[in-house]
């Protein structure tokens, strides 16, 4: 269906879908003069327009350490996504990392089409990174550590852990790291994703990382507390599982080597390969693994209300709260949905639009996890293997919601009736198209 007959199917998306435009055009127009500076937000709408719109609801300054903190975290990742760059070469550009963003000259030529530039002209990213505060650069410098050296130990999961160790050695001759391959080396080498724990633990090193990173920069800023680690792990972790669900096919089609990050622990009850789910043949057992990953990420929705209540700053609670509105949004549309094994399953961008644009309070954040908690809820077969399991789980999410007192507050994201569509918007939008339309003749005979 087109983006006519959506708006005619969907009426409240049209001026939420306009306002979204206006939005994005106004950040546009928000990239600094300096050239650093304006290569960083330039850069940053080309690898990720929607968090480069995200962003503009934070004040200058901090807008500024989350910007390059994103960018850093995209080098980073861009390095080790790279499968043409040798171990030895790769593992300690990941573990120095953290010292790379202080030197304005360092720049390393990976990755492919804006990711390749991102990686050359990194010595800008260095430069903004240096006029930052000193509370934000500390931020940024311990989760890039964290984070380089996370990827580096999964990646020897791969290769041999002498490789893995001499290449850190290269680096790094201080007793942690040796005493690190010594001691994890037998574990190193199975080190994949085989469990649920593996599979957090993954999570937290691409994501929860990133959640305790921005946790860090908040608190920097001044505006908020600092949160623990543990629910800021659980925003990033519950982002990013959401991301690894719908992402299955994209993910498992990879060339030239599949990525998979769907633990074998849950996979395995299903079928004997990973890739063996994108089968037609396959297919109930397939969304029967689907629903188990689902109902896995739920784990982590209580967290994330309680990471959301507690921020104060107007600006910073809508940076966080759009991104996981979003995510149980996406989870709603992906459960029991054999079309994840087909495709990229995500909500249409009207819907997009409605919650950017209707997500301001707490009280907004419930009403949206209560509906989308309500539509999850709605899919479940009782004949699904997890089904009491995840019913449980909606239960206490819908409870949450219940007892904060705001489901009264708000306007549902989801129609009882789709058929039952807003005359009256119906009506105005035929009677300015009729008017543009009638005007056409006049202009041209005018010509």
């Amino acid at each position: 269906m087109g983006s006519f007959g959506m708006i005619l199917k969907h009426p409240d998306d049209l001026y939420p879908l306009l306002k979204l435009k206006m939005a994005a055009r106004h950040a546009e127009k928000q990239i600094p003069s300096e050239p650093h500076w304006a290569f960083c937000y330039s850069m940053l709408q080309r690898v990720s327009r929607s968090f480069a719109f995200v962003i503009q609801q934070l004040g200058t300054e901090l807008r500024d350490a989350v910007c390059i903190f994103y960018l850093v975290l995209r080098a980073l990742d861009t390095v080790e996504d790279d499968t043409s760059i040798p171990t030895d070469v790769k593992v300690p550009i990941l573990i120095a990392f953290h010292r790379h963003i202080y030197d304005r000259d360092w720049h390393f030529s990976c990755g492919t089409k804006d990711y390749k530039v991102l990686m050359d002209q990194f010595h800008d990213v260095s430069t903004a990174f240096l006029e930052l505060g000193k509370g934000y650069q500390e931020a940024i410098e311990d989760i890039t550590k964290r984070m380089g050296a996370g990827m580096a130990k999964f990646i020897c999961k791969e290769v041999s852990d002498v490789e893995c160790c001499n290449a850190a050695s290269n680096v790094f001759l201080n007793t942690e790291w040796k005493m690190l391959c010594l001691c994890d080396a037998i574990q190193l080498s199975h080190l994949q994703v085989e469990t649920i724990g593996d599979y957090d633990e993954y999570c937290h090193y691409v994501a929860g990382l990133v959640g305790m990173g921005l946790s860090k920069l908040f608190n920097a800023s001044g505006l908020e507390d600092l949160a623990s680690d543990s629910i800021s792990n659980s925003m990033g972790l519950f982002l990013q599982k959401t991301n690894i669900i719908r992402d299955y096919l994209e993910d498992i089609n990879e060339i030239p080597k599949s990525r998979m990050f769907w633990p074998h622990e849950i996979w395995s009850k299903y079928v004997n390969k990973l890739e063996d789910l994108k089968n037609e043949e396959n297919s109930v057992k397939a969304v029967q693994c689907l629903n188990d990953m689902v109902t896995n990420s739920l784990i982590h929705v209580d967290d994330c209300l309680k990471y959301m209540s507690a921020l104060q700053e107007p600006g910073i609670f809508r940076f966080c709260a759009i991104p996981q509105v979003m995510a149980i949004g996406t989870l709603a549309m992906c459960y029991n949905n054999i079309n994840v094994f087909k495709g990229v399953v995500k909500m249409r961008r009207g819907l997009t639009a409605q919650i950017i644009h209707r997500t301001k309070t707490m009280a907004d954040v419930y009403g949206a996890f209560f509906d989308f908690s309500c539509m999850l809820k709605s899919k479940v077969d009782k004949n699904d293997p997890n089904a009491a399991k995840t019913l449980s789980s909606l239960e206490a999410i819908q409870k949450t919601c219940r007892e904060s007192g705001a489901l009264n507050k708000r306007k549902s994201y989801i129609i009882r009736n789709e058929l039952k569509y807003n005359s009256v918007l119906i009506v105005l939008l035929f009677i300015i198209l009729s008017i543009i339309f009638a005007s056409l003749p006049a202009n041209r005979s005018s010509d």
